[in-house]
């Protein structure tokens, strides 16, 4: 795969990390192997001792073209965010830097999105999907979450909670995104798509519980957070609550940010 420049990448992959350092070499050689569309990656990251950035700085980018992301807060949401900010490209996909087995589903997401949806969801819950080694009260915590969101709620898809996702620029760019906590900017983008009645799908993806260190989905206390998008999306699908109670950005400004003068394009990570 050959990739010339910023402005030919057709879509920004956007990577939350923290002390990655053993995986994402993994993720990359998959993401390099796999991914036809031409894209670039956005690593975001906390703090500046961070061991993902040595090994990113030690990759071998060659035609692939890695952006170093500093957070400017703390934690995976706005990690998320400052990718969201630092990205251009028409579609942005977030994606787990531990995950070296998915990375062949991308290019069916993205035609997806070019077939004009402006979520399309990576769904474990669905046929051909997997979920595999997770702990018993996570995995009954997100089957009932994801049962809620698609039968009673009607989100569209069958994991409504999973953060590996594309996003359509116009929909980053239209929408004011309110929360702040763990994933549940996921959640949310998907159901203000929803209510704006914009279409969505899903491919099946796999997912396997990580056992080299801890797991930074803290489950118990990042519910009230997704019980609020889940009534949000109950008065959609209940109430009639439509496109117009759908909080906005202000018009004229967007999550991309201008294009950088240093030295994006030359397969070195350049920092912003």
């Amino acid at each position: 795969m050959t990739q010339s420049g910023s402005e030919d990448r057709h879509l920004d992959v956007v990577i939350p990390v923290y002390n990655e350092g053993r995986n994402i070499v993994l993720a990359l050689d998959a993401l390099r192997a796999e991914v036809r569309t031409p894209f670039r990656v956005l690593i975001c990251y906390d703090f500046d001792e961070d061991d993902t950035l040595d090994a990113v700085r030690a990759y071998p980018a060659d035609d692939l073209e890695i952006v170093l992301v500093k957070n400017p807060e703390r934690g995976p949401h706005s990690a998320v965010r400052a990718g969201f900010a630092a990205s251009r490209a028409p579609a942005v996909l977030v994606y787990m830097a531990d995950d070296d087995y998915n990375a062949g589903i991308i290019d069916e997401m993205v035609a997806r999105f070019r077939g004009g949806c402006d979520v399309v969801a990576a769904s474990r819950f669905m046929p051909g999907g997997s979920m595999v080694g997770c702990p018993t009260h996570k995995w009954l915590i997100t089957i009932v979450g994801t049962f809620a969101l698609y039968h009673v709620a009607r989100l569209g898809v069958h994991d409504s909670t999973n953060a590996f996702r594309l996003f359509s620029r116009r929909l980053l760019d239209t929408v004011e995104l309110e929360s702040d906590t763990g994933f549940t900017f996921s959640v949310e983008l998907l159901a203000k798509a929803v209510r704006l009645g914009w279409r969505v799908d899903q491919v099946p993806a796999r997912w396997f519980e990580r056992s080299d260190k801890p797991s930074r989905f803290r489950i118990f206390a990042w519910i009230p957070a997704y019980l609020r998008w889940l009534l949000y999306a109950l008065a959609t699908a209940w109430l009639g609550r439509g496109q117009g109670t759908v909080r906005r950005r202000p018009v004229g400004l967007t999550t991309a940010r201008p294009a950088p003068s240093q030295s994006e394009g030359t397969g070195a990570p350049s920092w912003h």
